[in-house]
């Protein structure tokens, strides 16, 4: 089983190297399962249901988020509607899901749930227990379960990953969009990477204009910030595992630039 794990879409940079990028990816890699993170690919905050259909249809299985989820406001009747697009499990009262089941081409089933961190972010249900209650349900039809924690503090991703070690495949951080360098198998054979990055415009200040964010740091002063566009990169992991198990045997970063990813179309390339 190999997965591919695409860090969070930030506006139309990201959706369009992700379009260009995936079916490369895909071939390279033997990939089974696609999951991105599209939080912020609609205008660089929140998700549309035109903008999330797109993706889809570009290949994806699994669509998970964050705390941009209810961003725009249609996403709050297309998450009932569209089971494959999830939210952090831990919201307490929410529309939609924060667990997915998905069927691969092989007819294997992989479970991926949502969840968000409480350190620096809103005080939703404590991750640490819902996670277990979301583990059971998915556990009843496979073994083989990828975990989204979409946290701003890298001890609680950190926390999250030991937490976990030995009763999920891979726990996959996202939120801070600057991809960590702490792939590993944990002991008990989980997958982990604190954050897996941005599909976006890079030269930037985490997918915004830089000129708005300096002004704002520097002055105080409020600026209205705007996607930026320059030097689009697709970031993920791709994680194997065993079928049966679902113990991950190996994470692997990846960070392409747009030339890359034209080279990918006609040859097999590094992944940095």
């Amino acid at each position: 089983m190999h997965i591919l794990f695409i860090g969070d879409v930030v506006g139309k940079p990201g959706r369009e190297i992700l379009r260009q990028a995936l079916p490369g990816l895909v071939d390279q890699h033997g990939i089974d399962l696609v999951i991105v993170n599209v939080e912020n690919a609609a205008g660089g905050m929140g998700v549309t249901r035109d903008v999330a259909d797109g993706i889809r249809n570009l290949g994806v299985d699994v669509m998970t988020s964050g705390n941009h989820i209810w961003d725009k406001k249609e996403a709050l009747d297309y998450i009932e509607r569209e089971p494959r697009l999830i939210r952090p499990a831990n919201y307490p009262d929410a529309p939609g899901a924060g667990r997915y089941v998905a069927r691969t081409a092989r007819g294997l089933l992989v479970g991926v749930i949502n969840l968000m961190g409480r350190v620096f972010m809103p005080p939703l249900d404590n991750p640490f227990h819902v996670v277990r209650r979301e583990i059971e349900c998915v556990r009843e039809q496979t073994s083989l379960i990828l975990v989204d924690f979409h946290a701003e503090a890298t001890s609680e991703k950190l926390a999250m990953g030991w937490h976990l070690d030995g009763e999920v495949t891979a726990v996959v951080g996202t939120h801070t969009h600057v991809q960590t360098a702490d792939e590993r198998i944990l002991p008990r054979g989980t997958a982990y990477i604190t954050d897996v990055g941005m599909t976006g415009p890079h030269d930037s200040v985490i997918g915004v204009e830089t000129r708005a964010v300096l002004s704002r740091f520097v002055t105080g002063m409020p600026s209205r910030f705007e996607t930026s566009s320059a030097n689009p990169r697709i970031n993920g992991v791709v994680i194997a595992a065993d079928d049966v198990t679902g113990r991950a045997t190996a994470i692997e970063r990846v960070s392409l630039s747009t030339a890359r990813v034209e080279a990918l179309a006609s040859r097999p390339v590094p992944l940095s």
